[in-house]
């Protein structure tokens, strides 16, 4: 193996990616796949993930399992490991990244929007890194813990309200920090990724208004929103051995978004 595959390389690895029917989700699984990873995906919709995952075995040449799963239940959580472990093994790198993102007044929003949210973008991660990072502390193992967040666990957003979403997301931000601090002596390495505007399934409606997008690309300082495989390599470096001294940090992949 060449020095720069080395480095990069995830041959023999075993990765899990939420939220992984489509949108970035897709792009974080196929970046492990592109790296040599072994890719469980997990997500609702069933049929999407049999498709996905078939596609990742045959253009990667790699295993995969799709499981669906509902990340808010205990019960989904046990099921899914259980499966990843009989089908391909340890997971060593998880990739945290279902959400969702409600949006309404923050005066009027209902106390069961407001829970949902915590429940998949603050609970879900914590349960699963929970169960990732145990198994691999028994087994001595290292790992990675790779926590989706986005721009808006860093600053508000003036165009959309999203008080549930930006304080589920800074909050996710900072348990990764507290997460790095406690399983740094265990070689569990835990970072998140804040994207800025890309255009996915879940943001289209929303950025296909031109008003909306004016105004992204015109805060954006490379003056265009960005592209969903443009995480493909921040993924690649914060599973691989380029990181192995990097824990605790929030890689901005947003085209400058959070610098001014």
């Amino acid at each position: 193996m060449d020095p720069l595959t080395e480095l990069f390389s995830l041959k023999g690895r075993v990765g899990l990616v939420t939220g992984a029917s489509s949108g970035l989700g897709v792009e974080c699984a196929r970046a492990l796949a592109i790296a040599g990873a072994n890719v469980a995906v997990a997500a609702r919709r069933g049929e999407r993930l049999e498709k996905f995952a078939a596609e990742l075995a045959e253009t990667y040449s790699v295993r995969t399992v799709g499981v669906a799963t509902d990340i808010t239940l205990d019960s989904d959580l046990d099921r899914l490991m259980d499966t990843i472990q009989t089908e391909l093994g340890d997971v060593d790198i998880l990739v945290n990244n279902a959400g969702i993102s409600p949006t309404g007044r923050a005066e009027a929003l209902p106390r069961a929007t407001w829970d949902a949210a915590l429940a998949t973008n603050l609970t879900a991660p914590m349960m699963l890194s929970q169960r990732v990072a145990r198994r691999l502390i028994e087994r001595k193992k290292p790992g990675r813990i790779i926590n989706m967040v986005s721009i808006y666990a860093l600053v508000a957003s003036s165009i959309y309200r999203l008080s549930a979403y930006t304080a589920t997301k800074a909050a996710l931000a900072n348990l990764t920090r507290q997460l790095a601090v406690e399983w740094a002596q265990y070689g569990i390495l835990v970072n998140a990724i804040a994207p800025g505007w890309i255009p996915t399934e879940a943001t289209e409606g929303g950025i296909a208004k031109p008003q909306n997008r004016e105004r992204m690309e015109r805060a954006t300082p490379m003056g265009r929103l960005g592209r969903a495989e443009e995480l493909q390599g921040t993924v690649i470096y914060l599973a691989s051995a380029a990181s192995s001294y990097v824990t605790g940090t929030i890689l901005s992949v947003d085209g400058g978004y959070a610098a001014w």
